[in-house]
Formats: structure tokens, sequence, C-alpha cells
């Protein structure tokens, strides 16, 4: 072949060369690009940096009324109980006792007043009649008296035997009205007596019918005020706890139920001694429910417990924690105690820090890096992160307010 042809040959693969090259760049460029305008981006802010901590709790009620078996009314066996979680208004049925047992006793201590009345009449009848006797006797005494006095004041013209017969019959009339004086006098007082007695007997028996009613009235429970019924749990005898229901028996102030006040509110948690550490009264949080994931509401804290208690909802080997309870502000018809809560509190706030989102921080070979955006290409960055709290960063070194960051690693995006 001449040097004129591989001249040629030469250029041609030199050509096809770099046609493969441009091309490369810019299919390579293309993907930049793209990658570029498909990445999901977000901006480096200076703002308010907001540290939280977040903790688990459970709505309360900060008012509630317990229910509880009444004393004094026996042996106490559910008829009729309300459902458990059931909406309640106040004076509405919750629990129903069986009352044959007391009605019994209220029929015999009715009956018993109705003696007891009985025999007081029978007492007041026979006072009424010795009353009269003794009157009449005291009457007839006193008549004989002033005779015998009349007949011994003619000792004048009688003989010296009359004259102290008569003043014997004075001195026997006198004496028989003394008795009969006394007689009158004591049978008045045993009448009393023995009536105060009888009252006594009757008003006992009435206080009796008295407790035997409101025994019977209490057997049927009835909330105190608007709520939602939360059933306790009792031992039964194979040893495992369970609600109450029909059937069952309940000892003299047993707690059968539980009624929040569902009009006021709060938040009940736990928190490590680390974690207390960051709590101060008043500070602002933001609480989600469980049950209720399209809102959210605010609250304050309101109690820090200052020692430590056993936390025996928090499962075995029971911990030793502190006691935490926030104020919800903000009213939900569904809101109900017992809702699970999920508390984001404000322990710290940066008032002009450098913010991005967690998720724009990537780890590499032991750095944390982010993907700053120059046109269509991205720089991995070195940075220092302050603090994350949720889902922001603080940033101490490494970015400045108004850059670009990309969401997802760009050397592995598709």
């Amino acid at each position: 072949m001449s040097s004129g042809g591989k001249w040629k040959s030469k250029k041609k693969a030199l050509v096809s060369g770099a046609v493969v090259i441009v091309g490369v760049l810019v299919f390579g460029a293309f993907r930049l690009a793209k990658s570029a305008v498909t990445l999901p981006m977000a901006d480096v802010k200076r703002k308010e940096f907001v540290d939280y901590l977040e903790i688990k709790g459970e709505v309360k009620a900060i008012r509630s009324a317990v229910i509880a078996a009444p004393y004094g009314a026996g042996d106490m066996q559910i008829l009729r109980i309300v459902d458990n979680a059931a909406k309640v208004k106040k004076g509405d049925f919750l629990v129903e006792f069986d009352a044959t047992t007391v009605k019994q006793k209220l029929a015999e201590d009715k009956s018993a007043v109705t003696s007891a009345e009985a025999e007081i009449q029978q007492s007041r009848a026979a006072a009424k009649l010795k009353e009269e006797q003794d009157v009449t006797d005291v009457m007839t005494a006193k008549y004989d008296a002033e005779k015998a006095r009349m007949d011994a004041g003619k000792q004048e013209i009688l003989s010296v035997i009359e004259g102290e017969q008569a003043k014997l019959k004075v001195m026997d009339a006198e004496q028989k009205l003394k008795e009969n004086e006394a007689k009158l006098k004591a049978d008045r007082a045993a009448a009393v007596s023995d009536l105060a007695s009888k009252q006594q007997k009757h008003d006992q028996a009435a206080f009796q019918v008295q407790l035997d009613e409101t025994a019977l009235d209490s057997l049927t429970l009835r909330a105190p005020l608007d709520g939602v019924v939360a059933l306790q749990n009792h031992w039964q005898p194979q040893g495992s706890p369970t609600t109450f229901k029909p059937g069952d028996r309940a000892w003299p102030g047993a707690a059968i139920a539980e009624l929040p006040d569902g009009s006021a509110l709060k938040i009940s948690a736990r928190v490590e001694e680390a974690e207390r550490g960051q709590l101060k009264l008043g500070q602002t949080a933001s609480v989600r429910l469980d049950a209720l994931p399209d809102r959210s509401f605010d609250g304050r804290v309101d109690t820090i417990s200052p020692t430590a208690s056993l936390d025996f909802g928090a499962g075995w080997p029971v911990p030793r924690n502190f006691a935490v309870e926030l104020g919800l502000m903000g009213s939900d018809p569904r809101l109900a105690p017992g809702m699970g809560a999920t508390v984001r509190i404000a322990v710290a706030r940066v008032p002009d820090g450098i913010v991005i989102p967690t998720n724009a921080l990537f780890r590499k070979a032991g750095r944390t890096v982010a993907y700053v955006r120059h046109g269509s290409k991205f720089e991995e960055t070195a940075v220092e992160v302050s603090k994350q709290s949720g889902d922001e960063a603080l940033i101490a070194k490494g970015l400045q307010p108004g850059e670009q960051l990309a969401l997802k690693d760009p050397t592995i995006a598709k």
C-alpha cells in the first residue's frame, strides 16, 4: 500500500475516534443535564433552626370520675353493664347490680317499721287508760281526805274515842292521796320512758329502711358527667385480668369503670433521664395523634416530675423514668382519652442558622457530604453538621444560603 493510502486509512480512524468521543461527551452531558433536571432538589436556607425532642405519649383526661361499686349493698352481682369505650352523657345508665337481696331486706325493715308504729300506738293507748285511772284515783283520794278532815273537825261534839278515830281516818286518807299522786307520777314517767323506747326502736327501723332504699338506688350506677367509658380490669380465679361483664361479682368500693372528662385533655408521657434534662416548663410542642393522622395539635409542657418513678407500662424489667404532662390546645370531636400520640417538643432554637433537609446529606468514605449543583453538574462537598432534628439539619461549615442540593445521590441516580 502506498503512503497516500496509509494516510487516508489513519485519517478515517482518527475521524471515527473523534466522532465516538464527541458522541460520548454529548451523551454524558445529556445525562448530566437530564439528571440535573430530574433529580429532586432543595435550597440551603438561612432561617431559625428548632431542635426537637420526639417522645411517645397518650391522651388522658385532666379530670375523670371513678365509677365504684357501692358500700353497704351486700353481695353484688352485675346484671347489666355498658359497653367499653361507649360515649355517654351525664345521667346515662352505666351498671346495674342484682337487687334481690336488698329488696328482701327492705321489705323486712319496712315490716319492722310497721310493727314498731303499732307498738307505739298500743303504748299510747295503754298509757292513756292508766293515766285516766290514776287521775280518777287521785281525785277520789282527795275527796276522801277532805271528807275525813271535815269529820275530824267535829271533834268538839264527838267523844274522845270517836275524835281519835277521825284523826286516824284523816291520816289514812292523806296517805292514800300521796300514794295515788306518786303512782300517777310514776306511771306518767314509765309511759314516757316506754314510749321513748318504742319510738327509738321505730326510728332505728325507719333509718334502716332509708339505708336500704339508698342501697337499692346505689345498685344502678349512672354517669356523673359526659365522657367515654373505660371499663376497669379485675382478677379472675384463673389469674388473668379482664374487664367487668354481666355475671361478675364485685366487692364494695371496687372500681368498675373510669369516666374521663373528654372536654379537658392532656398528653401524658415518660422520658429517660437524659431527655428530662432537655425539658423545661412552658416549652411548646407539636402533637400528632395516631388515630387522627390528618391534623396536628399544639401543646405546652405543663408538668415535669422532679423524681423518677417505676414505669409499669414499659415491660420487664420495670424501668425508672420521669413523668411529663403537656397541655393540649385545640379541640376535635374525635379526640378521646387513650389515643396514642407522637410529641415533638422544641427544646432549643438557633435563630439565624444554615438549614438543609436531612435527606440532602450522604455518607461517603467516612465523611458527611452534600451534592451542590453548579449548572448541569453536582459537586461533592464535605459538610460539618452541628445538629439534626427531625427532617432538618443545622450546618456549621461547608454550605452557603441559596445553594441548591440534590436530595438523591447523583453518582448513582438513574
